[in-house]
Parts: C-alpha cells; structure tokens; sequence
C-alpha cells in the first residue's frame, strides 16, 4: 500500500516563456527554481516556480510551445488551479495588487467552500487564491525576495479543479483507488481529500457533458500527486494496469522519480517522490539562475540552448 501525500506539482502549457516569467515571478511572487527543459523534447523549456527551494505541493511548471493555438474549454480536462493564502486581509492585498497590475481578475467570492479570487495568467490559466484558514503546509519555505510581502506570500496549492463528463467513475477512481476521502457533495461538485485530510492535497470534481477540452495555450497537462518513497511507485504501475489505466512505467526525472497514468475520462495524473528535489545540482542561492540539464542531456548543451530563446 502507498499513501498519496497531497500534491506534488502541475504543468501547463504556455506560448512565451517570457511572458510565463514576468507573470508567476514578478507578479505572483514566486520563485523560480529551475529553468530546464522538456525531457522527452528538449526543444523547449520547462520552467519549475514555488516557494524558495521548490518544495513538493508549490510546484507551477510550464512548458513553453511557440506555435501554440487557443483552448477550446470542455470537459475531460483540469480547469482550474486553487493556490492557498494565508487570510482574507491577503485576499484584499492580492486584489489591489491585480487592479495595479491589470492582472484579470474577479471579485472576492466563495469557492469550494472558502473564501477566494479567481483570476487568470497571460494564456488565460484559470486560478483562484483561496484562504487558508491557518492550515500550514508541512514542507513550504518562504522566498525571502519575492515581491510579495511573506505574510501574503502563497503558500502552495490547493484544491484542484477536475471537470469530467462521467463523474462517478471518476469519484470512484478517487476513492477505491487512490484513496481520497469524499468531503461534501453537491449538485455538481464533490470535493476530495487525501488521508492528510488538509486543502493542500485537494481535488474538486465537477460534472459537465459535451465535448473534450482540445488543449491549447493555458490548459493543464497534467497533475502531479506525492508520495515519500520510490519504492511505491510500483504500488501505482499495479494498480494502472489493474485499472486498464495506460501506465509509463517508473520514469527518472532527475529531480524526482515519477509514472504517468491516464485514467478513463482521460485525465492525465503522475505520481512523483519528494526527493531528491531541486537542490540536487544547485544550491538554494543560486536556483533558477541559469539554465540546467539532467545529466543524460548536459553533452547537447550547445544544440539545446540554441533552439531556445533566452528569458532574461
């Protein structure tokens, strides 16, 4: 048996990686921790942001792909990305901050049963900042050079929104299988947790019918979930192939160890260890500075960084 810790991380897909930049680092005020590359297509960037070491559950990661279309916004996809803050006075800090910024954002409301405000990023991600209500997460370290002040800092995501077209497999996939525990049900919602039983591990289903979101710039490619050790990825190889879920098998990602399944509704989950994490080839001052490649990549350095345009 292997416990599911919360979340781990979640990579979209974006246009400008300069643009991604500008806006999760000096907007958000997060730390950028690793600037990289796709693994499987070393072409184009894959950009790490969270708190000040990159600490499993704060993790923002993009991929950047110039050509790029629009979403077209259906179900069968992750729409929205929950970030947590500490109180409401933080809610009415980042509020005047997006009104200054002319970041696109709605008013103060109540989602997943919290107090939040949903806003968007330059590809039209959707997120909400959401109160955290004293909750902590256990592994976030604050970025002492972030522009936001620490005590409206985000601390880390938190409820990820789900919209699937078969909700009751999909619950039941939660559930039976990976072992959330269903907190309220609504008309269309229904809202889980992992046995740490906080919102930093959280998924929020919704039902709608129609077609499939076709991913474009802005949509989420997939959502990363933690677990402490490696030996447990086995656990979650079985229990795809059980599920007739398509598994990648154990997958070395430098950083972290992972596998890749894709349950029925199509929805993509990865299932990620929390170590060796970002400091394995940099130290904390100097994360996020330069561009690094895992090892099995380092000899096409001069290839790599010329099909990339630089950020900074």
């Amino acid at each position: 048996m292997s416990i599911l810790l919360g979340h781990h991380h979640i990579s979209m897909l974006v246009k400008n990686a300069k643009e991604t930049d500008t806006f999760y680092k000096d907007i958000l005020g997060l730390h950028r921790v690793k600037v990289t590359v796709n693994q499987d297509d070393p072409t184009m960037y894959h950009l790490f942001y969270g708190d000040k070491t990159g600490s499993p559950g704060t993790g923002l990661t993009f991929f950047e792909m110039p050509s790029i279309g629009r979403t077209h916004r259906g179900t069968n996809a992750i729409t929205r990305i929950g970030l947590m803050v500490p109180s409401e006075e933080s809610l009415a800090y980042w509020k005047a901050r997006f009104e200054d910024l002319n970041v696109y954002h709605g008013s103060i409301t109540t989602y997943a049963k919290r107090k939040g405000l949903k806003f968007e990023d330059p590809d039209g991600l959707q997120l909400v900042l959401l109160v955290a209500d004293g909750e902590e997460m256990d592994t976030w370290e604050s970025y002492k050079e972030s522009a936001v002040p620490v005590e409206h800092q985000i601390r880390g995501m938190g409820p990820i929104e789900i919209t699937v077209r078969d909700s009751e497999t999909f619950k039941e996939t939660l559930t039976d299988r990976m072992k959330y525990k269903e907190v309220y049900r609504d008309s269309n919602e229904a809202l889980f947790q992992t046995v740490k039983e906080d919102s930093y591990g959280e998924i929020l289903v919704r039902q709608l019918d129609g077609p499939d979101e076709k991913p474009g710039r802005g949509s989420v490619h997939h959502l990363a979930l933690r677990v402490s050790e490696e030996s447990e990825l086995q656990y979650w190889d079985e229990m795809a192939r059980q599920n007739r879920f398509p598994s990648s098998g154990e997958v070395d990602r430098y950083y972290f160890r992972s596998l890749y399944f894709r349950e029925h509704n199509g929805i993509l989950f990865e299932i990620a260890t929390d170590g060796p994490g970002f400091t394995v080839d940099q130290d904390p001052e100097h994360l996020g500075k330069e561009l690094v490649l895992p090892p099995f990549l380092e000899d096409r350095r001069e290839e790599i960084e010329s099909k990339l345009d630089p950020i900074d």
